[in-house]
């Protein structure tokens, strides 16, 4: 059930998420689901829910607008049905560097039919792997596999032997160039489309602006990347080679921050959110990097980008960072970060009330509302909205937070958990609709 505060009146997405931002009352904690690259759900679970709710009637399939986690779309009418607050602002070309449009059918290997940008163009291995390209070009060598009866595709690593000598912090800045009219007509079009035809918070993601963000440094969609792109190898010369990381980040940042100036000219404050830097910088139980590595090597960067959207914008600023990450967020909150997410609660040093005591009123809390490791794909219905009902609960005590699950929910995630998930939160349809799936919890019942 939602943490209701004491301001009653009925908000629009937009405004409770804006107000929850501020950590001013709402009426109800703001739901995110999709809104961002890891606050969403694969495809198959997104079609499964959509069945289940009796929005599949028509018989569109679900469209994949993130190939490379395979992330189903999260739709207005679901939207509406579940009652988020969030809506993304797809960029112009996916992780492959293909773009987001001319959809087309296809089968993931669950049976589940889909809809895939154009550029989609895989093809199969003799031992059932399938091989994505980088935009769409068979005539390179492939930058990702899905495994036979996968649900992901996983980055190829394509770097040569590296020679130190003729090492060039130019090549691992290829990617990062100033962004093109046609893209920028895009983010335009978009913005105003989804401003204008929604009420909901819009959260995008902006070129460039991720240091060291580990899915992006192989650079599955450039065709033929040069520099370092061998993610061990990566990690390494945060150490090694520390002086040639920090003119890749320098030069990284000039080229962001015009992009972002040109970005605003176009939208203004049409967006709500922006996913300013997706770099896992922890794991389980340790971090990649130590305090000082940080404040050393990431903490500066992020910081102009986050100094140059505050001074010019409304923007919230996001930092997702998976893992034990608890002794990074005072760097985080330092940088100058808005929002954390996905708040893996699973992880050490990640206990809701200890961030909450700590870091509440400081910096947003976004996620950490059901634990996608255990809970939701292996717990029963009952044991989800327990989580669920005492997440919000602790969250929500300081306000300054925003409910959805520790990162993308998961393929095979049982539809009647993720509905069990919804129903907690107080979602009229989920609720009746899981009570129709048969689901038996007494705590269903308000």
């Amino acid at each position: 059930m939602d943490n209701n505060s004491d301001n009653k009146a009925i908000m629009t997405g937009r405004e409770r998420m804006l107000k929850a931002l501020n950590y001013e009352p709402v009426d109800r904690v703001p739901v995110d689901l999709g809104g961002t690259v890891t606050s969403g759900a694969q495809v198959s679970v997104v079609a499964n829910l959509r069945q289940a709710l009796g929005l599949d009637k028509l018989g569109e399939p679900v469209k994949v607008v993130d190939p490379y986690q395979m992330l189903g779309e999260v739709a207005a009418d679901l939207r509406d049905m579940l009652g988020i607050d969030t809506v993304n602002l797809l960029g112009p070309k996916c992780h492959f560097g293909f773009a987001n449009t001319d959809w087309k059918p296809w089968r993931t290997f669950d049976g589940t039919d889909v809809l895939v940008p154009g550029g989609f163009n895989i093809e199969p291995e003799l031992n059932g792997d399938i091989l994505q390209y980088p935009q769409g070009d068979k005539t390179v060598p492939a930058s990702a596999r899905m495994p036979k009866g996968g649900f992901y595709f996983d980055d190829i690593i394509r770097q040569g032997p590296i020679d130190d000598a003729r090492l060039n912090p130019a090549d691992n800045l290829e990617e990062f160039v100033p962004i093109s009219d046609e893209d920028l007509k895009i983010y335009e079009q978009r913005a105003k489309e989804l401003y204008d035809n929604t009420d909901l918070a819009i959260a995008a993601g902006f070129p460039g602006t991720a240091f060291g963000d580990i899915a992006l440094v192989p650079a599955a969609g450039l065709k033929d990347p040069k520099g370092i792109r061998d993610i061990e190898e990566w990690y390494i010369s945060t150490v090694s080679r520390r002086e040639y990381i920090k003119e890749v980040f320098a030069g990284q940042v000039e080229i962001a921050i015009k992009n972002l100036e040109r970005i605003y000219q176009a939208i203004g404050n049409k967006v709500h959110i922006v996913f300013v830097d997706g770099a896992d910088l922890a794991a389980q139980n340790t971090l990649f990097c130590g305090l000082d590595t940080y404040r050393e090597l990431y903490l500066p960067f992020s910081r102009k980008i986050n100094d140059w959207i505050h001074a010019h914008t409304e923007w919230k600023t996001m930092k997702h960072c998976c893992g034990g990450c608890e002794p990074l967020i005072e760097g985080f909150i330092e940088a100058g970060f808005d929002i954390l997410n996905p708040i893996q609660t699973s992880a050490k040093g990640m206990d809701p009330e200890h961030l909450v005591d700590k870091y509440g009123g400081r910096i947003i809390l976004w996620g950490g509302g059901v634990d996608t490791q255990q809970t939701l794909p292996f717990g029963k219905p009952e044991q989800v909205r327990r989580q669920v009902t005492e997440r919000v609960q602790i969250f929500n005590a300081k306000k300054g937070f925003v409910f959805s699950a520790v990162h993308n929910i998961q393929c095979n995630t049982p539809v009647e958990n993720v509905l069990a998930m919804f129903a907690a939160l107080g979602r009229p349809a989920a609720t009746s609709t899981a009570r129709q799936e048969g689901i038996r919890d007494k705590n269903y019942e308000k």
